[in-house]
């Protein structure tokens, strides 16, 4: 069982902290922020102790959780890996490609595992819809919500990456095109975004990422020659509906009959993504596994979002 400081007491080190409390191969022995009284409170709520000094929490650890805002990513993450110590680091990996790359060479040079929160990843509704990929045709992937007066960071990297990365999951390919547009509404950022994503195997996803909808929806329907996938990830509930029978009613296709059958599969895993996020961390620590999630996969992610924010259509 890996020791783990929690660098950053905000609200993802908080869910982090609170998460790992009731997760028995995981403990967070170190709290870390530069704020006193807010690292004192969660070190308090889990257990553990509490320093404003980075380097004095990571002095007992084995790994660190790295929960700061992101534009402290590339440097924070940077004095974690050359400490020896293991990291997994909120996405964004980090704001600049420059960074991403530089935590990815250090992960290397010192043989650490460095492991990207995209949590989504380990939603039991997605582990079944992966298992559940034969022969992607489409993929429509709608994260929405209502405004949030915490929302910092464009809703690219706040949203948007977790869809892209599932994207590239689903497909098994990487991206060569790819067409978006964006909003600002309510913030100084973009609230509002969509993406049309080509890939090299000739999927196409199309995504929405909303922060001023009046409904919290996160859905994601894929679609393929023979069924078709949905899958809803706050209800953790995935549907498939095959196609076992199809014809024409009139000449020239104008109406069209389409039977099948719905499956409503039992989840091989149940639970907060953020239990089994912490848990495969904690297994790459200590059997030294290549998480699933790795630096070079949210360095794509993230190159794909700041492609799409620099070239996208902005109203």
């Amino acid at each position: 069982m890996p020791n783990l400081a929690i660098i950053g007491a905000g609200i993802m080190g908080a869910n982090h902290g609170r998460v790992a409390r009731s997760t028995p191969d995981v403990t967070v022995t170190t709290v870390c922020d530069p704020d006193p009284q807010r690292a004192a409170t969660l070190a308090k709520a889990i257990g553990a102790q509490y320093t404003t000094d980075l380097d004095e929490a990571l002095a007992g650890v084995d790994a660190a959780i790295l929960a700061t805002p992101s534009e402290t990513h590339g440097e924070l993450g940077a004095r974690i890996l050359r400490s020896g110590r293991d990291l997994l680091v909120e996405k964004p990996i980090a704001t600049s490609v420059a960074d991403a790359r530089h935590l990815i060479d250090l992960a290397d040079k010192h043989d650490r595992v460095l492991m990207v929160g995209h949590v989504e990843r380990f939603n039991p509704a997605v582990t079944e819809l992966l298992q559940l990929v034969d022969d992607p045709l489409s993929l429509e992937i709608t994260r929405v919500g209502p405004f949030s007066n915490r929302a910092l960071a464009d809703v690219l990297l706040d949203l948007m990456i977790h869809d892209v990365d599932l994207a590239r999951t689903v497909a098994g390919s990487e991206i060569v095109a790819h067409r978006a547009a964006t909003r600002i509404v309510r913030s100084a950022e973009q609230d509002l975004a969509f993406a049309l994503l080509m890939f090299e195997n000739g999927m196409i996803a199309n995504i929405t990422a909303s922060r001023v909808s009046q409904q919290k929806i996160r859905r994601v329907t894929l679609t393929q020659r023979n069924d078709c996938v949905i899958a809803d990830l706050l209800r953790q509930q995935v549907e498939v509906h095959r196609i076992e029978h199809s014809e024409f009613l009139s000449e020239g296709g104008v109406r069209y009959r389409q039977s099948g059958r719905v499956e409503i599969p039992f989840l091989s895993q149940h639970g907060e993504p953020l239990m089994h996020e912490l848990r495969h961390f904690a297994d790459c620590v200590v059997n030294r596994r290549r998480p699933v999630v790795s630096g070079e996969d949210g360095l794509a992610a993230l190159e794909v979002c700041l492609q799409i924010r620099d070239t996208a259509l902005v109203g």
